[in-house]
């Protein structure tokens, strides 16, 4: 009886601390005053200074709320969410790519949108699909990202630009044997962008709608024969897997030594600065076919984490980053497509418009999770001269977890 009751009375020492903690959390946000500081996590190089730029805009008119920006980059969130949330040491707002939705919103970390009528009316068709997991809306979209071809205008003129992948791969070697030191053409060959050679006969990952949990459809008959042209193109870029990440294909077309590069607008600003004179143009039609490859569409939105203890608030200050001042706002300091209809007048904007109408949302179920890491090693082997299908049907499998 007398071990029940130290048990019992230290049961309840324990809950009294953790209540107290709680507490202790929850009020340390909030000032004497009344003042609420709510908690904004985003990544660096330009999305920390739009929140900054944005929670002082917003703290004009709303004296009782302070923003106050952590830096937790977009692929670190979905981790550390399921970490700090319940701890009580997380945000009350982060930002975060919509292909993670599924494992966010089984996991219970986020809220679901508090308006998505309006939202729906205000945002892109796209980013309100990407947002919808279960036939529910979560989060706000801020910002929708696909990727095209950009081109050095001093290297290649815009009646030079293929239109098809096999008169870039032609180009490319006459340009490579003509211009010692430079490549026609690069790309990151991540997981990322070569789901492009996996899109033909309308082939999809995880199917049309993706969300086909039994069918990766990544070692289908499409994707072995886009796949097999894909590591044909190593005859015009001849480059080891191993020096094709994303910062070594950046930094030669921002060098001026790279023709073409397939990347998105949030490199615009970089190569700005470079003094690059480019331009952007759809992606060419894959063997066969007559229209742009498809590519990947992204929506980066800002979720209401489901452990803030200001969900109301934190909605409020989330919606008000979609607002037309705000977009427009981004836009300028990022260089990213706006998540809205808003206008916005660039001369980068034309191509990248037309290959959006070409892309398809990365899914959102839990099963993408496990997409990455095998498509890129598939690839990267495939590149490197690998069997493709059995490349492609270990991949399968470990996405399936067979």
């Amino acid at each position: 009886m007398k071990i029940f009751k130290r048990v019992f009375v230290a049961a309840l020492a324990v809950a009294a601390v953790s209540v107290f903690s709680s507490c202790a959390k929850k009020n340390s946000r909030i000032a004497p005053d009344g003042t609420i500081t709510l908690v904004v996590w985003e990544s660096t190089n330009g999305p920390d200074e739009f929140i900054r730029e944005a929670g002082r805009i917003y703290e004009e008119t709303h004296p009782k709320i302070k923003i106050k920006f952590v830096n937790v980059e977009l692929g670190d969130a979905v981790n550390q969410i399921a970490l700090d949330g319940p701890a009580g040491v997380g945000p009350d707002i982060f930002a975060a790519a919509h292909d993670n939705l599924g494992n966010l919103a089984i996991g219970g970390h986020v809220l679901y949108t508090q308006n998505p009528e309006q939202v729906k009316e205000k945002a892109l068709a796209s980013c309100t699909r990407a947002l919808t997991y279960d036939g529910i809306m979560y989060g706000y979209p801020v910002s929708a990202e696909t990727y095209s071809i950009f081109y050095n205008k001093k290297l290649i003129s815009e009646s030079e630009l293929p239109k098809t992948w096999e008169e870039l791969a032609a180009w490319t070697e006459k340009f490579n044997a003509e211009n010692p030191g430079k490549n026609g053409f690069v790309m990151n060959i991540g997981a990322y962008y070569t789901i492009v050679f996996t899109t033909a006969d309308g082939n999809r990952l995880f199917g049309p709608n993706g969300t086909d949990t039994a069918n990766s459809n990544i070692n289908s008959p499409a994707s072995v024969r886009g796949m097999t042209f894909f590591q044909s193109l190593r005859k015009s870029l001849n480059i080891p897997a191993a020096d094709l990440d994303t910062a070594t294909v950046d930094a030669a077309f921002q060098s001026g030594n790279a023709a073409m590069h397939i990347t998105g607008l949030w490199n615009v600003v970089n190569f700005e600065k470079a003094g690059i004179d480019f331009g952007t143009a759809p992606l060419p039609s894959l063997p066969g076919d007559t229209k742009p490859a498809a590519s990947f569409s992204g929506t980066r939105a800002m979720f209401v984490s489901a452990y803030s203890d200001f969900p109301d608030e934190a909605n409020e200050f989330a919606n008000f980053l979609m607002s037309d001042e705000m977009q427009l706002l981004r836009f300028k300091i990022t260089g990213a497509l706006p998540g809205t209809k808003v206008h916005v007048d660039s001369p980068y904007l034309s191509g990248m418009m037309e290959q959006l109408e070409y892309a398809f949302p990365m899914p959102s179920i839990p099963e993408m999770s496990k997409y990455w890491n095998s498509m890129d090693n598939a690839s990267k082997n495939i590149w490197d001269g690998a069997d493709v299908k059995k490349e492609l049907d270990a991949c399968n499998n470990a996405i399936l977890g067979k």
